[in-house]
């Protein structure tokens, strides 16, 4: 069993997190290795967590060589993992580790993937809870798959399923819609989201983090926003030729007619739809250059207690 834990400067956690691990997985009588993803911490983590190694060597780091973002680091702690079955989670402890048994429990029933589905989330912003909602919903009904809410990033990934997800070559990456989109036997556990445990969210309200990750996941799994522009701007310039048949009827008859206000307003919605599509053409075309560059996903600097990527 590995858990892959992708971080960033969360010191102020880890000693907690350490334990509950090891006092769940050893509780559940499990063979494990707990992954973990430095994403270039700035603060005493990594010595932290050299400290655990020596105590335990079930404890690893995979450090990289800048900050690349959750996404590609738990791709790396997964090319890393030797376990048959795969959990990843986040390293804040709002995750409950004491939830994995159940996953695992799953897992030896015959489910490929075990995902947990959020009934509360504690210590969060009314307003983040709410946009966040949304968000979730937004995606859901615009993916051309079927993506299940309040499911965030703690699962667990049978052996299988991991090396099928390792061989998407993707560079923008919404894990949550690749692992829907593996298919196989997928189960929900239903859990309440705890408050963080220290520091501070790395994921605030109003950062474009959230915004690009809501791009992401609508670029990954849709194309009905060029389809819904693609409508508008056909129904703006049928507005617009009714118009100017009215306008023209008009004039004919000798009535009196003023376009200003129609032609101004006609005018705004033509180039309001025409910035619009140009701006989702835009997030569709950057995708294709991202993957055009063919860039590494991640480079990692050093490890501590592994030796190759599985």
């Amino acid at each position: 069993m590995s858990v892959v834990l992708s971080f960033r400067n969360e010191e102020s956690v880890i000693p907690e997190l350490i334990e509950r691990l090891q006092r769940a997985l050893r509780g559940a009588d499990l063979r494990y290795e707990l992954v973990f993803v430095n994403d270039a911490s700035s603060d005493g983590s990594l010595a932290l967590l050299e400290e655990h190694h020596r105590k335990d060597p079930a404890v690893k780091v995979v450090s990289m060589s800048r900050r690349f973002g959750v996404a590609p680091c738990v791709l790396a702690g997964m090319r890393y993992a030797q376990g048959d079955a795969v959990v990843y989670m986040d390293a804040d402890l709002q995750d409950p580790p004491e939830l994995i048994p159940e996953l695992v429990a799953r897992w030896r029933e015959g489910a490929e993937v075990a995902y947990t589905v959020r009934t509360a989330r504690h210590g969060e912003h009314g307003a983040k809870m709410w946009l966040t909602r949304m968000a979730y919903r937004a995606v859901a009904k615009l993916a051309e798959l079927e993506l299940p809410e309040e499911a965030g990033d703690f699962k667990l990934l049978s052996r299988r399923a991991v090396d099928h997800l390792l061989a998407f070559g993707e560079q923008d990456l919404y894990v949550r819609g690749l692992v829907s989109w593996l298919g196989f036997r997928q189960v929900a556990v239903p859990y309440e989201r705890q408050a963080r445990a220290g520091g501070e969210s790395h994921f605030p309200l109003l950062r474009l983090g959230p915004v690009a990750a809501f791009a992401t996941a609508v670029t990954s799994f849709s194309h009905r926003p060029l389809i819904f522009f693609l409508l508008l701007g056909l129904a703006g310039g049928a507005l617009s030729l009714l118009a100017l048949v009215g306008l023209g009827g008009a004039y004919l008859v000798g009535a009196s007619a003023s376009p200003s206000a129609a032609w101004v307003a006609f005018g705004v919605l033509l180039w309001s739809t025409l910035a619009a599509g140009i701006g989702v053409i835009g997030l569709y075309v950057a995708r294709i250059h991202r993957e055009v560059l063919a860039r590494p996903r991640y480079i990692v600097e050093s490890t501590i207690g592994l030796e190759a990527e599985h």
